[in-house]
């Protein structure tokens, strides 16, 4: 395999042999003349052939040196292209990041926000995964994901978070509900409700900021686990006795004819971020970043 410096003497070989001459070439390559025949000449020997019959003031080429001539520009300029995207890695330009959300994240905006990342980005390939917030975070440390999307996200040593979307919270409850009729519901006149909630350990940051709701009215209430699921249809809901206080985002899919979403009032917002390491970043994850602020801004979600 050539290397890096027999490139550059196919490129002295290349000037000298298209201009037929050494002093023109060597005035276009701004080199000496005599360092632009020494390098042909340690092709030369590189190669084990003859490139150039030379007299006392002229040469030929040898069928050796057209046959370099009829193929090295493409080789070069291959080589120029190589080195030119070898470099957009390192501006961030190409690469690939891993995105982890979790399920609430998949209904509305982890789609918007890596469509739009992905068209703005064409260079860089987005792989996704849905996973827990523990599975996040311990990808973001072994380095199996680049990003992750979340809700409420927590503090972790060795994480930053950027805010994407602080997102509206409303109750979801059944059509029959006695505040179904409402424009809002305020969080007192859920004193004796009880909210549906995935456990704690799924996502301590959005548990424990449901609960904040509730005890920012000095409430405590009443807490039904569900397993850890995606389950469009809001069974527990749908069946009754509950109510589950959810993001605006979680109804753009649709809900069930018996279910419906209002908005808290005063309005409330959860934070949703990008988890991402305070160090080891590629400059695709870099870019990435800084392009998701612009982007949720003007998404209206921040």
């Amino acid at each position: 395999m050539c290397a890096v410096t027999d490139l550059r003497r196919l490129q002295y070989f290349v000037a000298v042999a298209q201009e037929r001459n050494f002093t023109r070439a060597a005035e276009r390559l701004r080199i000496a003349q005599p360092a632009l025949s020494r390098q042909v000449r340690l092709l030369e020997q590189e190669l084990g052939v003859e490139l150039l019959h030379r007299t006392t003031h002229e040469f030929e080429l040898t069928e050796a040196g057209e046959f370099l001539l009829e193929r090295g520009p493409a080789l070069l300029s291959a080589a120029e292209e190589l080195w030119r995207s070898v470099r957009t890695y390192g501006t961030g330009e190409r690469g690939q990041v891993v995105v982890a959300y979790g399920a609430s994240a998949s209904y509305e905006t982890a789609p918007r926000l890596l469509h739009a990342l992905a068209e703005s980005h064409p260079g860089i390939t987005i792989a996704t995964a849905v996973k827990s917030v523990d599975e996040i975070v311990a990808g973001l440390r072994n380095g199996s994901v680049d990003l992750g999307l979340v809700r409420c996200p927590p503090k972790a040593s060795g994480l930053d978070a950027r805010r994407v979307r602080m997102e509206p919270q409303g109750v979801l409850l059944r059509r029959d509900h006695r505040l179904a009729s409402s424009p809002s519901v305020a969080v007192a006149d859920l004193a004796d409700e009880t909210v549906l909630l995935h456990p704690r350990e799924g996502n301590p940051g959005h548990y424990d900021a449901v609960l904040g709701l509730f005890r920012e009215h000095a409430l405590e209430p009443r807490v039904r686990l569900r397993a850890l699921s995606f389950d469009l249809a809001y069974t527990p809901v749908l069946q009754g006795g509950v109510i589950a206080i959810i993001g605006e985002s979680s109804i753009t899919l649709g809900l069930p004819e018996e279910l419906c979403w209002l908005p808290l009032s005063p309005p409330a917002g959860f934070e949703v971020s990008l988890l991402f390491r305070s160090h080891r970043r590629s400059p695709a994850v870099d870019r990435m970043l800084n392009a998701a602020t612009g982007i949720a801004d003007a998404l209206g979600w921040i």
